[in-house]
């Protein structure tokens, strides 16, 4: 008898598998074009500056003078203090503009659209000139001088950064108190917390993440705009860099040297941003983004485990 499941033929063999794709990247001409034009257009900018008629040899000559060395400590302090004021200024505006108190919130109100609507420089010189208003300054048996003598220009400066700074500040931490679910405020008050215990220990800590990246903005921004405050006759770091420039017959190699310092601030406030940022982050995001040290680590040690693989290979 005939087995009738043997078949004839060669053993069964498993399919071949599909060929492997060769992938063809694909080419982006408009990306090396766009490249080489961007390449041509800095390289056209470096060398006008290089033809021009600046002593660019003036520049580390005063980089690190004395007078230019305290206007940049004017302005961080200027910069510190009138932040500070900013931002205990735009917190007590934040709660105020949401409060239900109709006569609070309207004052808020009206604080933000007057210090926002008007432009700082303008501010400044108003504040430096209110002693045709207020002849003097009485505050009791405590103060009393003339507004001339009260308004120096550093106060001027302060109260002017500072008390426009509150008005954006306000709509930051407003911003970011609403971006807070209510049903937190809601559970804090279920369990006994009063409305003040309930933004320091519920609130505000969550709405630090919304607040703290366009904060560090509002920093940055503020160091560079203390250079108004030049108009006033406060001695920081442009109004140094200005004197020094009439003396020294460079007042355009000055103002170059004013830009690198300003960059080189900010830069470094900018660094200071980005690990305050990423604290605040803690709580949102499972795995924090690494650091710049962080990721020149991980390249040092790909590249060396690379290296090591090579020579054992070979």
């Amino acid at each position: 008898m005939t087995d009738i499941n043997k078949k004839d033929g060669p053993a069964d063999t498993p399919p071949a598998g599909p060929e492997a794709i060769k992938a063809i990247p694909v080419r982006h001409y408009g990306r090396y074009v766009s490249a080489v034009l961007a390449i041509a257009i800095l390289a056209a900018i470096v060398y006008a500056f290089s033809q021009g008629k600046i002593n660019w040899g003036a520049i580390p000559d005063y980089f690190f003078d004395d007078r230019i060395l305290d206007g940049v400590g004017k302005t961080l302090l200027l910069t510190v203090l009138s932040m500070a004021i900013g931002i205990v200024g735009g917190v007590l505006l934040a709660v105020m503009r949401l409060s239900k108190n109709p006569v609070t919130s309207s004052i808020a109100w009206f604080y933000i659209w007057f210090f926002r609507g008007t432009p700082v420089l303008v501010q400044l010189i108003v504040w430096f000139n209110l002693g045709l208003v207020f002849e003097y300054i009485n505050l009791g048996p405590f103060y009393k001088n003339e507004w001339s003598d009260f308004m120096t220009p550093f106060l001027t400066a302060l109260l002017g950064l500072g008390l426009n700074e509150a008005a954006y500040m306000a709509e930051i931490c407003r911003a970011g108190l609403l971006a807070v679910d209510e049903g937190q405020t809601e559970a804090s008050h279920a369990l006994g917390m009063s409305h003040v215990k309930t933004l320091r220990r519920i609130v505000i800590p969550q709405a630090m993440r919304v607040i703290v990246p366009p904060t560090g903005n509002e920093v940055i921004n503020m160091l560079k705009t203390t250079s108004l405050v030049s108009v006033v006759q406060y001695p920081e770091l442009l109004r140094a860099a200005q004197d020094i420039g009439q003396t020294s017959g460079a007042p355009a190699e000055m103002l170059f040297l004013a830009a690198a310092w300003y960059l080189l601030l900010t830069s470094v406030f900018s660094i200071g941003q980005y690990y305050l940022e990423r604290y605040y982050a803690r709580g949102s995001s499972r795995s924090l983004p690494a650091t710049p040290f962080q990721k020149i680590k991980a390249n040092l040690l790909s590249l060396s485990n690379r290296s090591s693989s090579t020579g054992g290979t070979a």
